[in-house]
């Protein structure tokens, strides 16, 4: 069925729809799954940052790559790049390729990774040093983790790391987020620092396009313009966690007409 005319759902469509979807059977094939395999915070926040870095283009291909990238880490990611050489994991990874993403892009974020780690401790915590409480939103901290990040990596891993002052949605950063700090049956939120309520909505096609049909936009560019206006939308509904419903809508996205049995309740 086409979407058409904008609709306007009240908070009570958006709670059947969280209760419907948001459960773990319907979470294969998403990479967050991956996460599901590690107990450790650290090991979560390494596996996520990797996870939602690779997560465009076919899903199967990016659980693919995820797994490959994964099996050279070991069973504790954090503890394998806390300690490995940079040439170690560049050999690892030279034959390494996920769509426009090298092996040596890879590689550069993974050693930025460790570097991190080494000098943070965790990356929790060098998300936190750049945040301000005044901040609305978690843009501010995250273009710095990026800049950091991207200082420290050996290559800039520029198609794994959207830049965020230049106004992309960077829809996977978001999401990377949302599973660090957002705690439910889905998202795992090993994070204890950063609040829900400054969470942006990862925007992808599915999600732009609902969100039209929604009312919660009419931008036409999936730009963070777009990003906010959306996350603003989902506030009037949970001020304190705007994201909780993007898991849910975006299995509905797979499934456009399954939208229309919760908007006619």
């Amino acid at each position: 069925m086409a979407f058409e005319q904008p609709f306007e759902p009240d908070g009570m469509c958006f709670e059947a729809l969280y209760e419907r979807f948001n459960r773990r059977e319907f979470l294969h094939p998403d990479p967050l799954e991956l996460l599901f395999q590690y107990t450790e915070v650290r090991d979560q926040e390494v596996v996520g940052l990797i996870a939602s870095s690779l997560a465009y283009g076919r899903v199967a291909q990016i659980l693919k790559s995820v797994s490959r990238v994964l099996e050279t880490l070991g069973d504790s990611p954090s503890a394998f790049l806390l300690e490995a050489q940079p040439a170690a994991i560049e050999q690892s990874l030279q034959e390494f390729r996920h769509r426009f993403t090298t092996g040596a892009e890879m590689s550069g974020l993974l050693i930025g990774i460790g570097r991190m780690l080494r000098e943070c401790g965790s990356l929790e915590s060098c998300f936190i040093e750049g945040m301000r409480s005044s901040d609305e939103t978690v843009i501010p901290a995250l273009g710095e983790f990026v800049a950091r990040l991207n200082r420290l990596s050996s290559e800039r891993p520029r198609t794994l790391l959207a830049i965020p002052e230049r106004g992309s949605a960077c829809k996977r950063l978001h999401l990377y987020l949302r599973w660090m700090v957002r705690q439910d049956e889905i998202d795992p939120g090993p994070w204890q620092h950063v609040s829900p309520a400054k969470l942006v909505v990862p925007v992808d096609t599915h999600m732009h396009r609902i969100s039209r049909v929604l009312g919660l936009t009419q931008r036409r560019q999936a730009d963070i313009r777009t990003a906010l206006e959306i996350t603003e939308g989902f506030r009037r509904f949970v001020p304190d966690d705007p994201v909780k419903y993007d898991f849910a809508i975006t299995r509905v996205g797979i499934n456009p007409d399954a939208l229309f049995e919760f908007i006619d309740r």
